[in-house]
């Protein structure tokens, strides 16, 4: 996988142009992890899984750009085309530009078009192209037409009354990631609704400062912070030194913040100062993080404390056991809501996405082991009970 997410790459290891690569891939990582390569493959699948029960689905149309630390060098299909299409001559960064940040600017808006009210859109910003990861490796905004692009991604957003969780990515663009994301919950997030979610990393040793500060930008400003929190992705290309030593360290993080946010406790936030707005998403495929999390809020409602809103999702292909396990919780409240989160897009566009979920899954024996037992126990219930009817 990741020989073939690399660019410049030959016709034998280009999955869009070779049709017996393209087969086999489809039929084996694609299928297992992505909703479809057009809307029409999309929306069939985005059906299957809310006929399962869940709540709702999180959509990501793939394109992006990846930073890879240990050759820093920029990796993604707008990388590469650009660096293709203007081969042997004088390049027009405006055009350049404008052919980027408009592809992803359709792609994302498409996305939009499919999902419905209670849905997630995920968005990676990075796949505006090479302009647009400059200014975030810069720390800076950028250029105005991916500004425009993303206000009108959100008005569309809120009138569909789907609501946006802007992925984490590369630490080398996500300063400016963040300073984009802000912008938009100081400007969409109001009166305890947030329709733009930030995404934080817990296995980065910087993330408990980071939301800290973010907490403090909402309280200041006034708006609702859109909290979603994860493990992380990106240790096959982030520098090793920002992430924690090890699984441990990370799980503490994630589940001191999640239950922080759930308890209004985070920092000085809820201490000696007031805790701001703030809607909380839990995406996890820890069995005993999300069921805590669950019994946390469940408690806090029952007892009349204070909390937040929180929802629950897992990868589409992926702890298929602990989604199901928080679908049995669901009480007459419709709680907890419960998600599976998918990305569409060409064969090509996913290839960074499917590499994560093939480093992922390198340690998914325990995940395994634990879905073999349920699928056991489910079996012989369902034996019993047919032997039960028989009697």
């Amino acid at each position: 996988m990741s020989i073939f997410s690399k660019p410049n790459r030959g016709f034998l290891l280009n999955v869009d142009r070779n049709p017996i690569l393209h087969g086999i891939l489809k039929k084996t990582f694609y299928e297992q992890f992505c909703a479809g390569e057009n809307g029409g493959e999309t929306k069939a699948t985005i059906k299957e899984l809310k006929d399962m029960g869940f709540r709702g689905v999180i959509m990501t149309y793939a394109k992006e750009t990846v930073f890879d630390h240990s050759t820093n060098m920029e990796q993604g299909l707008g990388v590469a085309a650009l660096k293709s299409e203007n081969k042997g001559q004088e390049l027009d960064p405006s055009l350049a530009r404008c052919a980027n940040i408009e592809a992803w600017r359709k792609g994302t808006m498409e996305t939009v078009e499919q999902l419905e009210d209670g849905d997630y859109l995920a968005v990676k910003l990075t796949g505006a192209g090479p302009t647009v990861t400059k200014a975030f490796s810069a720390g800076e905004l950028p250029p105005q037409q991916m500004l425009d692009a993303l206000d009108e991604m959100c008005t569309r957003c809120k009138e569909r009354k789907v609501r946006i969780l802007v992925d984490a990515e590369s630490q080398h663009f996500q300063w400016g990631i963040h300073r984009v994301t802000l912008n938009l919950m100081r400007r969409y997030n109001r009166d305890g609704y947030a329709l733009v979610y930030n995404s934080y990393q817990a296995y980065l040793k910087s993330t408990f400062d980071t939301l800290s500060k973010h907490l403090a930008a909402a309280q200041e400003d006034g708006f609702t912070l859109g909290l979603k929190l994860v493990r992380g992705a990106y240790m096959a290309s982030d520098k090793r030194s920002l992430i924690h030593d090890t699984k441990t360290d990370t799980d503490n993080a994630y589940n001191t913040i999640a239950q922080g946010a759930l308890k209004q406790t985070i920092g000085e936030f809820g201490v000696s100062k007031p805790f701001p707005s703030t809607n909380l998403f839990l995406a996890s495929h820890n069995r005993e993080s999300v069921m805590d999390a669950h019994q946390l809020h469940k408690q806090r409602l029952a007892a009349g404390l204070p909390t937040v809103p929180v929802g629950f999702a897992q990868l589409h292909g992926m702890s298929d056991e602990v989604s199901f396990s928080l679908l049995a919780l669901k009480g007459k409240d419709g709680t907890p809501e419960v998600y599976k989160c998918s990305t569409w897009g060409g064969m090509g566009e996913c290839l960074a996405y499917l590499l994560r979920r093939a480093i992922e899954n390198r340690d998914a024996v325990l995940r395994t082991s634990d879905e073999y037992n349920a699928l056991k126990s489910e079996f012989r219930r369902r034996i019993r009970a047919l032997f039960s009817l028989s009697a």
